[in-house]
């Protein structure tokens, strides 16, 4: 606990000064004020993040968190849990959605098996850190023990200490974890006292009959459990999972050390939602990169009281949203380092 209390204490909020800054020079941009619209909001929180010193993004980081959740026996999604394992197999074969995007945006991806139930042979882009091989059954007691939600979050806090010192730029957060919508809801119904039924979905593609399981479940849980929702870590040790823990830690480290991080879908947010409850200046170091189609992800940000950069109608998670999120924080990036200004150019100003 004593290392999620230090980090914590590290973050800052960013100074105003540093977003007016940042919008001077965007609106010297030899542009019409403000026509390049949310690209120019992005570059401007960027900038101030990284104290207006804006040079090319050398290395972007996207990590996937895997872990297992017991409650899938309680027939909460639609596919069984092998398929969590061969999925992490999948990202290290370079195969999957995430891969492909992240290639796309120039991004690496790093995957951390911290409670899937199997065992990995070392490999090349895999971190093994497990604090369990899956979670309990959230319909039947707690999902684990409170120092295990503490470990989870310390190894995400790891995890980004040491790849700050290799000089990432930019994270995304990703997840596996065959049903972890369903902790995903839990946790947003116990931290938002919304009805459940307004913040849980179909996650994978549940028929009517499996979401109305779903949501009994997840009614259960909460029930049994009674998470105190103005403990955020206990919230994650009764109703949570692994990686969502991981995230949450990820999340709290890049804030600590000033580093822009784009997070993914729902179960994303439910990790997010962990980190900014713990320390609300950490939002301002959030990039929410699209709109789930879950219906609780809407809730998240209400509570984050921002909007995502991209609505595709996406469910897969992975860390896809954050590779596609990334992508468009560079283009956000160029337009502030590259784009000449008036007085640079030559171009008469228009008035306004």
């Amino acid at each position: 606990m004593e290392k999620i209390k230090e980090t914590l204490k590290r973050i800052e909020s960013i100074p105003a000064r540093l977003y007016a800054d940042a919008r001077r020079h965007l609106d010297r941009l030899a542009i019409p004020r403000r026509s390049l619209g949310r690209l120019e909001d992005i570059a401007q929180r960027y900038a101030a993040i990284k104290n207006l010193k804006v040079s090319p993004v050398r290395k972007k980081v996207i990590f996937t968190f895997a872990g297992d959740h017991g409650v899938v026996e309680e027939g909460v999604s639609a596919f069984p849990k092998e398929v969590t394992p061969q999925m992490v197999l999948n990202f290290l074969r370079g195969s999957a959605g995430v891969n492909v995007l992240a290639r796309h945006a120039g991004a690496e991806v790093v995957v951390i098996d911290i409670g899937v139930d199997y065992d990995f042979k070392p490999q090349q882009g895999l971190i093994i850190d497990k604090v369990g091989y899956g979670t309990g059954n959230i319909a039947k007691g707690p999902a684990m023990t409170y120092e295990e939600a503490v470990r989870s979050i310390n190894i995400g806090i790891a995890l980004m200490d040491k790849w700050k010192e290799k000089g990432t730029d930019i994270v995304g957060t990703g997840d596996m974890g065959i049903g972890n919508t369903t902790p995903s809801s839990a946790i947003l119904a116990a931290m938002s006292g919304r009805n459940i039924e307004d913040v849980t979905g179909r996650g994978t593609g549940i028929d009517d009959d499996g979401l109305k399981r779903k949501i009994s479940t997840i009614k259960k849980a909460l029930d049994i459990n009674r998470p105190n929702r103005d403990d955020p870590i206990d919230v994650l040790a009764r109703v949570g999972g692994y990686e969502i823990g991981g995230i949450a830690g990820l999340i709290i480290g890049a804030a600590a050390s000033k580093t822009p991080v784009v997070v993914d879908g729902f179960i994303s947010g439910a990790g997010a939602l962990i980190a900014i409850r713990l320390e609300p200046k950490i939002k301002e170091y959030i990039f929410a990169s699209h709109n789930s189609v879950e219906s609780g992800h809407r809730i998240f940000f209400d509570i984050l009281g921002d909007e995502p950069l991209l609505d595709l109608n996406m469910r897969l998670g992975e860390g896809t949203g954050a590779a596609l999120g990334i992508s468009l924080i560079e283009a956000g990036i160029r337009i502030f380092s590259e784009m000449a200004t008036f007085e640079d150019s030559g171009v008469s100003e228009g008035e306004y």
